[in-house]
């Protein structure tokens, strides 16, 4: 089976949601796919636990009530079949989907930096403890800390303490002359100032950092560097995530180039290539009112309405500047290279450690004497720690993008790849 879309996007996060009502005016075929069960992407991710936003309910009440976008939840990328045809999978079957123009809003993934005991049950990502929560999972009157980086600790602090947890130190990596300069800029944005006071937590450090989880066969406790002192805390779950980086495999196997770590895009979020536009995260980090313009900007230009674009640079100038002092202020300290240990597991896939991986290279060097990022994820996590720990450069990724059947992968047939 074969679906047309005119316009295809791939990623139902605000800046694909925003994407898809800003040129459902035009009337052309939208189709909509996301890997999750409902629109609203990592930020607005739904569950039993979740409390979304009334912007999310009302921008997805509005996507339901355009009939001309067609919204593909659970389903994944799996392929690039031909050019402009991609093939996708969800949970009954498999199928090609063909496209006259795309957008990519495929988000960003949290960057995870090994260190000893980081593989310990109880141990997660800041994002995915936020995540965890609001599916279902009971935290109440377990003690917790959260570490890394960025404002992703408070956010998901703030969710735990919701449902009951014991929140015993957020431990943000920055330092606090970075923090305080970021905290005096927030009132050039509006209500950025009442958030991070509505966030706002007494057990919030800066200049501290994660140096092991501790405990033999589950999470016991963690060992801090807090501000030059070495601190020991007992606790149940031990969240950490260091930032977030883009997710740009699917747009580099289409061919599109990158700029620093993110799709590169010009005025109009259009890529490198012909008829292919990004938004929001996977174009670089800034939050969800930069990827709501974003996303706007670049599906009005899908359909040609180049005026109504046009008239979104200026909002986009402005989130861009606050993008720009959020990931300078949370920059990551040259320090938290030197946490793994040499028998500090890397690539938990295929259970490879930092002292084989250190003499190497390059990754495709590594990778062939060490099956590293060869597991399950492909790369995903590992790739991005050795990205940030050497400065190795991941390789572009190969089809088959996520698993899939059999059956899928037997829809491709004859057809070449690009």
């Amino acid at each position: 089976m074969t679906e047309f879309a005119d316009l295809l996007i791939i990623g139902g996060g605000p800046a694909g949601m925003a994407a898809a009502l800003a040129a459902a005016n035009s009337g052309v075929r939208i189709v909509l796919l996301d890997d999750n069960p409902t629109p609203g992407g990592q930020i607005w991710r739904d569950g039993p636990q979740a409390h979304l936003p009334v912007e999310a309910r009302r921008m997805r009440e509005r996507l339901l009530a355009c009939a001309n976008v067609h919204c593909h939840t659970a389903t994944r990328v799996i392929a690039s079949a031909a050019d402009k045809t991609l093939l996708v999978e969800n949970a009954e079957q498999g199928w090609l989907i063909s496209y006259d123009r795309l957008i990519l809003c495929t988000g960003a993934r949290e960057l995870l930096l090994p260190f000893p005991g980081w593989t310990l049950p109880g141990v997660t990502g800041a994002g995915g403890l936020q995540a965890l929560i609001k599916g279902g999972l009971p935290v109440r009157g377990e003690r917790l800390v959260i570490a890394g980086s960025g404002p992703l600790l408070l956010a998901s602090a703030a969710t735990a303490r919701h449902h009951g947890a014991q929140v015993l130190r957020i431990a943000e990596q920055a330092r606090r002359t970075a923090v305080m300069g970021f905290a005096m800029q927030l009132p050039r944005w509006p209500g950025k100032s009442w958030q991070a006071l509505s966030l706002f937590d007494a057990r919030y450090r800066t200049g501290t950092h994660v140096l092991e989880a501790l405990g033999r066969d589950t999470l016991e406790g963690v060992r801090l560097l807090q501000q030059g002192q070495t601190v020991e805390l007992a606790c149940d779950r031990l969240a950490c995530g260091f930032g977030l980086i883009p997710n740009t495999q699917l747009g580099q196997a289409l061919g599109c180039e990158l700029a620093g770590q993110a799709l590169a895009v010009d005025a109009w979020q259009a890529t490198t290539r012909r008829d292919h536009y990004a938004a929001g995260e996977c174009t670089g980090f800034g939050g969800s009112e930069l990827a709501l313009v974003e996303g706007a900007i670049a599906g009005h230009a899908a359909v040609g309405d180049t005026a109504a674009a046009e008239r979104l640079w200026a909002r986009r100038g402005r989130w861009q500047g606050f993008a720009r002092a959020l990931n300078d202020a949370f920059a990551l300290d040259a320090r938290l290279k030197g946490l793994p240990q040499g028998d500090t597991v890397v690539c938990r896939c295929e259970d490879v450690a930092y002292e084989a991986l250190s003499g190497h290279a390059d990754w495709r060097e590594a990778k062939l004497a060490s099956r590293c990022g060869m597991g399950a994820c492909q790369g995903r996590v590992c790739g991005a720690a050795l990205e940030h720990l050497f400065g190795w450069t991941p390789p572009i990724p190969r089809p088959p993008f996520s698993p899939a059947r059999i059956e899928t992968l037997l829809s491709l047939g004859d057809i070449s790849s690009p």
